[in-house]
């Protein structure tokens, strides 16, 4: 379940959108214009913003809650390429004419969310082209993240894989405690197999042995690294795994 209704918004928004990816840069009144076009829409857990294949028409800014982007192979596999947390944007690609979305953003919680259609952000984009520079800087971090992604499904073994995993949600995160960095989200066993590329059976596996070792503690919706020094160290074994586990745990 989602609305979408229009946006009176608060005055601290207005610092909200400043310090976002797409917005930063912008003069204050600029900034009043971006607030005067967006709407407001709250989206349920579990539910969705966009499917992946819809076609793409509305962007959207995460004011609060937490979404996961997820793709689905050409085989039918589904893969979790990341978390969306507040101050994130969400389907940029809406910007550009004819354009479908290329994942689907599921919430893991209650959300709120500043949204655009994709044609009064293509006339924002025109009308302040600092926009347009900070969308070719997304588009570029997405396709660098993709790329650092690919290269460690073919050469990283999937206990690296995972540690590094652990690594990207603590900084992203990550809460720090006496005893450990806290990752707070709705994270299961299946949403660290699909981040990583490898089987349930395999990354509970991994993460029975790690909990053994005294690294981490898993929960039904969290994980505590205890070690994040011991998990960088496994993560950045460059040792090669044999040819055939790589292909079985690969996608």
């Amino acid at each position: 379940m989602s609305r979408a209704t229009l946006l009176t918004p608060p005055a601290d928004l207005t610092q909200f959108l400043a310090q976002s990816s797409l917005f930063r840069g912008l003069p204050a009144a600029h900034l009043e214009a971006v607030l005067q076009a967006a709407r407001y829409r709250q989206v349920e857990r579990d539910a969705f913003f966009f499917h992946q294949g819809d076609l793409a028409a509305a962007v959207y800014l995460l004011l609060e809650g937490e979404a996961k982007l997820t793709w689905v192979t050409p085989e039918g596999y589904q893969m979790l390429v990341r978390f969306v947390t507040p101050g994130e944007e969400l389907g940029v690609e809406a910007v550009l004419r004819d354009a479908v979305y290329m994942l689907s953003a599921q919430t893991v919680q209650d959300c709120r969310a500043l949204t655009w259609e994709g044609q009064t952000l293509a006339r924002l984009v025109e009308g302040y082209p600092r926009i347009a520079f900070n969308l070719l800087d997304l588009v570029a971090g997405y396709y660098e993240r993709l790329l650092e992604r690919y290269q460690e499904l073919i050469t990283a073994r999937v206990e690296q894989r995972l540690a590094r995993a652990l690594i990207r949600l603590a900084g992203q995160v990550g809460q720090p405690t006496q005893i450990g960095v806290l990752i707070d989200l709705p994270l299961s066993r299946v949403d660290l197999a699909e981040m990583t590329g490898t089987t349930l059976y395999t990354a509970s596996r991994i993460l029975s042995r790690w909990e053994h070792q005294g690294l981490v503690e898993t929960g039904r919706a969290w994980v505590l690294v205890r070690h994040l020094d011991a998990l960088a160290a496994i993560a950045e074994d460059v040792s090669p795994a044999p040819p055939s586990e790589d292909l079985q745990e690969s996608i």
